[in-house]
């Protein structure tokens, strides 16, 4: 099965980020960075999602065309809220440690 065009995204974003943490200089910006091209993938996940489904609508598209980009922009959801969830948690953790 491919791998769907958000999470391929995500993973270069990701070796970039380690690419810059590497390096020692500018990883915030670079998890920053990191962020909102993830954000931009899923607004355009979501937007290419849409208009699949107002092609399905007016017959000019195959539905399983629409599930898959359907099934893709809701893996995308997942995945981000994952992260953001995972992101939290460590902020928590952060901030209850003594120092």
């Amino acid at each position: 099965m491919p791998l769907p065009s958000i999470a391929v995204g995500s993973y270069a974003a990701a070796q970039r980020l380690t690419d810059v943490g590497a390096a020692g200089s500018g990883a915030s910006s670079g998890f920053a960075d990191l962020v909102k091209q993830s954000v931009a993938a899923l607004e355009g996940q979501a937007k290419a999602s849409d208009q699949q489904v107002s092609q399905a609508i007016s017959g000019k598209a195959d539905y399983v065309n629409v599930v898959t980009s359907v099934a893709e922009s809701e893996s995308a959801i997942e995945t981000l809220v994952a992260v953001r969830d995972k992101v939290i948690a460590a902020y928590d953790e952060i901030m209850r440690m003594t120092v």
